[in-house]
């Protein structure tokens, strides 16, 4: 009987033996590497023809005298390989269909989006390459049907559910799961554990469940769930649900009308002329998160007047925004700050409830007398003036203004996940399995944008009546519940007769770069989300065949020139003059959010940028015999501010101290640093012209198409992704290659660029960690360059935000294991694009690798300073630098005026702008 456990362990050793061999020799006889991870067109689209590198016997026999032919076929004959490297085609961007008017945020073509097989995310999931399948052989059709099977018996074993009801756990889910038990060890209670195989993960309770969990959605969801509270909430709501005690099944409708109220409002640009008798009073709510603090101030002063009053929510995980926020509503006695806050996730439950518990705060204020409630964010702008929405509110005071979703109502259901159950915990929306709509009333939904009045405020406040109620519980376990409560109560109340199908606002919907899926990391669906304005769509501000008062979205780091003319077309221009109007700052870091809320290479990458401040003001300020304008630098920086100008990235501006070398006294210096041109056209220029840009960085948006990590902070354990910028032209075939500071190549592969192809980018999936120091990529068309970019990786000087230890080093600063960047080895290219692997420079690497100290700093200097210059210095405070300017008096400095975002006095008129 002892034996039997040690054979049950052989047993299972050999099965995940042979399961990997199996997997190895699948992946090796069936797949072509082909690289489609680019945003233009739809995802769902075959990746059309992909085109292979030539390396036959025919490429060498062609070449003939002439060299570009002779650099292929040598490159063919360095690359012969019986595993095809990444071969990949760029689809091209589809002609570009703005939307109408419609503010849903699920648009009319999200149907083409299909979330009845979204995946759970089980592990980390590197950038994975469609795979081009070719016809299979009988042989390897058997072995895929009998790793199928392997792969169904090994998920049976994991939870001892039949196959339809159990989902693959990972490496990753276990790890994550062990972590969690160290946490349970800490609490007094008796956890409760349920095992449900040898290779499961450990899901424990404080509780029991108090049901079977069989549904596959809740048992992927209590998988990658973090911690134990969320996973004893999922575990309660789905019994809860499966024993009928959760949902509602039906509900009283108090509606008189059958079907859904039609009333059209009129508007036209004279009625402002209209002067009511009793003017409404507008409760502005504004829903605001991020750091984006001017572009916040600039839109309060477009919507700022005394008689209205203007409540502000700020996210708590947005401590400095709510530090600027608090300032503002100390200088206006009708602004207020919430005095609770909430961590609101896209699609979350919490936004609802976060609405509901503004409209109790705003009915409680018995001092604020408001008569229509409006959402905003500060990606909202006005696109009338509050006068013309006071003419036009006062004119269908009586009114509520939704934007209905405009659909077959069934399929709005499927798409918008209403029959599906969901749950908000870790900051996560978990979908749990399906549920019925309850019976009695009609659904609907659209835009979570709305402009409502105050008897509806209080009746979805305060009622508890069936409708209410039962749809308050409804909705709290929805997703996107602010886009369907409101437009559900309403329709079914006795004030449904009140509704307008329009929400009053217009929103820039492009379905093609705004309907990526881009939300999945925070909920179990597909989403989408609306572009940033830009100049051109200036005309639709004018052009709408419906009231419209309000536009969304607008970023100032996207494009700032759009909200100016917005600004200028409302208010009229600026005095002849007037500073920093197309200058634009935004906060990164502020010394009161705590060195722990940056990373490691932002913390490294900072220091050096006020290095080269002080050694700027050394050889630019200083006088030989006179120290008054040398420093030393001091301690952590103070704030981190990103700089625009012409809506154009012109670096960082970092504020640290610095002990002044004469007079021994600390000061406060800001610096200027600025990116060096590192995109270089090959020289003599190649034939091939349709290149514009390329770029490397982290953190791509493929909606907006940019990278949201400016100035590409990169690091050793980032993942860089290449974006290339195209011109129209024939269709054309370019190799990308990747090399290292010490040239070994890490990473080489083709992109099939199409006619119309605006943008491509590629994520190689490179080992970890990255060598530090300047990044070369080449682009070659025929093996022939035709230009190149570079790009930093910086070695780390802290680790966990403190001065980085000689045994922590090996992790971060010596490259991969054996040079492998990837499996395959492409040293055999080095020759044929004469990129030589330098002994020395492989020395050096590994003598820098081992630096630690000061010597450490010097190093990372010395290579920011390849890319990075100090543009200027100035001094925020007092200095005994006698030619230092003061901030104040620069054009760039996050202390310059910036009259257009300031707030000042209230007017005579009663506004700010």
């Amino acid at each position: 009987m002892g034996a039997a456990p040690c054979t049950r362990r052989l047993a299972r050793r050999s099965r995940a033996a042979l399961l990997a061999a199996l997997t190895v020799l699948l992946v090796q006889t069936l797949l072509v590497w082909n690289f489609s991870g680019f945003d233009a067109g739809d995802e769902s689209r075959d990746a059309g023809s992909r085109e292979k590198r030539d390396r036959g016997s025919s490429s060498s026999s062609n070449g003939g005298g002439d060299p570009r032919q002779q650099r292929r076929a040598a490159a063919a004959d360095a690359l012969q390989d019986p595993a095809p490297n990444g071969y990949f085609s760029h689809r091209p961007k589809e002609k570009l269909r703005t939307d109408s008017n419609n503010e849903n945020s699920v648009p009319k073509d999200f149907e083409n989006i299909d979330n009845s097989n979204f995946a759970p995310r089980t592990q980390r999931q590197k950038h994975q390459p469609g795979l081009v399948k070719k016809p299979l052989s009988k042989q390897k059709e058997h072995l895929k049907r009998k790793l199928e099977q392997e792969e169904k018996a090994r998920e049976n074993s994991l939870l001892g559910k039949n196959s339809n009801e159990v989902l693959q756990y990972s490496n990753r889910t276990a790890k994550n799961s062990s972590s969690h038990r160290k946490d349970s060890h800490r609490s007094s209670k008796q956890h409760h554990i349920r095992k449900s195989g040898s290779n499961s993960p450990e899901l424990k309770y404080d509780l029991p469940p108090k049901c079977e969990i069989s549904g596959k959605e809740t048992i992927s969801a209590l998988a990658r769930a973090k911690s134990q509270q969320c996973r004893q909430e999922i575990a309660e709501v789905y019994c809860q649900h499966k024993q009928g005690k959760l949902m509602p099944e039906k509900v009283t409708r108090f509606c008189p009308l059958e079907g859904k109220a039609n009333n059209n409002v009129q508007w036209d640009e004279d009625s402002v002329e209209y002067v009511p008798t009793k003017p409404v009073r507008i409760a502005f709510v504004l829903v605001i998160h991020g750091r984006a603090s001017r572009q916040l101030q600039r839109m309060i002063k477009a919507i700022y007047h005394k008689d209205h009053f203007y409540y502000l929510h700020c996210d708590k995980r947005s401590n400095y925004l709510h530090r600027q926020v608090l300032q503002i509503a100390s200088r206006y006695p009708n602004v207020r700050v919430t005095p609770w806050r909430m961590s609101t996730i896209w699609g979350g439950a919490s936004l609802l409830s976060m609405y509901l518990q503004n409209m109790k705060d705003l009915l409680e204020m018995k001092d604020w007398p408001w008569d229509f409630f409006i959402n905003l964010s500060a990606a909202d702008y006005p696109v009338r003036t509050n006068d013309h929405l006071v003419a036009f509110l006062s004119r269908y005071r009586n009114m509520n203004f939704l934007k209905s979703h405009g659909r077959d109502n069934a399929r709005f259901i499927r798409k918008q996940g209403l029959d599906r159950l969901f749950l908000e915990c870790d900051t996560h929306m978990w979908r749990l399995g399906d549920r019925k709509i309850p019976e009695g009333i009609i659904v609907d939904g659209g835009s979570d944008w709305f402009l409502l009045n105050r008897k509806f405020v209080e009746y979805v406040t305060f009622s508890s009546d069936d409708l209410v109620a039962k749809m308050k519980r409804f909705y709290a376990h929805t997703l996107l519940p602010a886009e369907s409560f409101f437009h559900t109560v309403l329709e079914n109340s006795p004030l449904c007769d009140t509704m307008v199908d329009n929400n009053l606002r217009i929103t820039n919907w492009n379905r093609k770069l705004g309907c990526k899926c881009q939300y999945k990391h925070i909920v179990d669906w597909c989403g989408c989300s609306p572009n940033d304005f830009k100049p051109a769509d200036f005309h639709r501000f004018q052009q709408t065949a419906r009231p419209t008062f309000f536009a969304r979205k607008f970023e100032a780091v996207v494009n700032q020139e759009i909200i100016g003319q917005l600004d200028y077309y409302l208010y009229g221009n600026y005095p002849s003059g007037t500073p920093g109007l197309r200058s634009y700052w935004e906060n990164l870091y502020d010394e009161p959010d705590g060195i722990h809320s940056i990373s490691d290479v932002m913390l490294t990458m900072y220091h050096s940028f006020s290095h080269l401040g002080l050694k700027r003001a050394e050889t630019s300020l200083h006088t030989d015999g006179d120290n008054s304008c040398r420093y030393y630098p001091m301690g952590h920086p103070i704030s981190v501010h990103f700089y625009f100008l012409a809506d154009r990235f012109q670096g960082f501006l970092v504020k640290h101290h610095a002990t002044n070398l004469a007079v021994s006294k600390l000061e406060t210096l800001e610096t200027w640093v600025m990116p060096r041109k590192v995109f270089k056209i090959a020289s003599p220029p190649s034939d091939f012209g349709r290149l514009q840009f390329s770029e490397i960085g982290t953190d791509w948006d493929a909606k907006e198409r940019l990278f949201r990590n400016f100035g590409g902070l990169i690091g050793p354990m980032d993942e860089p992704i290449g974006m290339q910028k195209w011109g129209k032209g024939p269709n054309v075939t370019v190799t990308v290659i990747w090399v290292d500071p010490i040239n070994v190549i890490a990473a080489t592969y083709d992109i099939l660029i199409e006619s119309n192809a605006e943008y491509t980018h590629y994520k190689p999936p490179l080992n970890l960690p990255l060598r530090p120091g300047v990044w070369t990529v080449k682009i070659l068309h025929h093996w022939v360059p035709v230009a190149e970019t570079k790009f930093l990786v910086t070695p780390l000087a802290f680790f966990n935000r403190q001065p980085i230890k000689k045994e922590e080093l090996v992790k971060f600063h010596n490259g991969p294991p054996k040079n492998a960047y990837m499996e395959q080895n492409f040293q055999g290219l080095n020759t044929v694009l004469n990129i030589p692997v330098n002994i020395a420079q492989v020395e050096d690497a590994k003598r820098n690798a081992a630096l630690t100290g000061t010597k450490l700093e010097d190093w990372v200097d010395s290579l920011v300073s390849n890319l990075w210059s100090a543009v200027d210095i100035c001094a925020s405070g007092p200095t005994s630098c006698p030619v230092m300017q003061a901030c104040s008096q620069t054009a760039w400095s996050s202390h310059s005026p910036d009259p257009k975002s300031e707030m000042g006095p209230v007017k005579p008129n009663g506004r700010l702008r």
